[in-house]
């Protein structure tokens, strides 16, 4: 597919394409897969009608994570894009050292705010699950009418939701600073 406008382009702007594609792609397949997989499971807990937290925050943070993770799963295509501007023939057309090295740089920031914002709904929804757990110690001896006090099925689905979302931040984080070093690297 490189042709001759391939051999024309010095290696070091081949070999930094080549990457910030391979890359952009795995990004955001594994992002958007794991993504998908993760707002399942968090629309099972939303329509499951004995879930409810003691922290309305946690279902706030953790879904704001998961929308962050789409929006580093799109910043993996604009990796894709990147490397195929690079492989113009025309220097004029190709983005300058600085815009991949921007474009990098405002993917690692994504990730970050992404998992901080995963971990933090993360811990809201394990702290409420705690509690709830020392309410079913406390109970255990006697006949509980309200089953919300209970840890079913629908709460663990939260939690490997939440899990899943740092996984695919961790990714997106990943692709991010191997792309930083390949840039650097030239």
């Amino acid at each position: 597919m490189t042709g001759e406008l391939g051999y024309s382009l010095p290696p070091a702007i081949r070999r930094i394409s080549t990457n910030f594609r391979m890359a952009g792609w795995i990004s955001l397949w594994a992002q958007a897969i794991i993504g998908v997989t993760s707002s399942l499971l968090f629309i099972i807990d939303a329509l499951e009608s004995d879930t409810r937290f003691s922290n309305a925050g946690s279902g706030f943070f953790a879904a704001l994570g998961l929308l962050s993770a789409f929006i580093s799963a799109s910043w993996g295509f604009r990796y894709v894009l990147l490397g195929r501007k690079l492989r113009k023939s025309n220097p004029d057309l190709r983005p300058k050292p600085k815009d991949a090295i921007r474009a990098v740089r405002i993917g690692i920031i994504i990730s970050m705010v992404g998992m901080l914002l995963t971990i933090l709904g993360g811990s809201s929804v394990v702290g409420s699950l705690w509690l709830r757990s020392l309410r079913q110690l406390s109970t255990s001896s006697v006949i509980v009418q309200d089953n919300s006090a209970f840890i079913n099925a629908a709460d663990i689905a939260v939690v490997f939701s939440v899990v899943n979302t740092m996984v695919a931040h961790y990714i997106g984080l990943c692709v991010s600073l191997w792309l930083q070093y390949v840039v650097e690297r030239q």
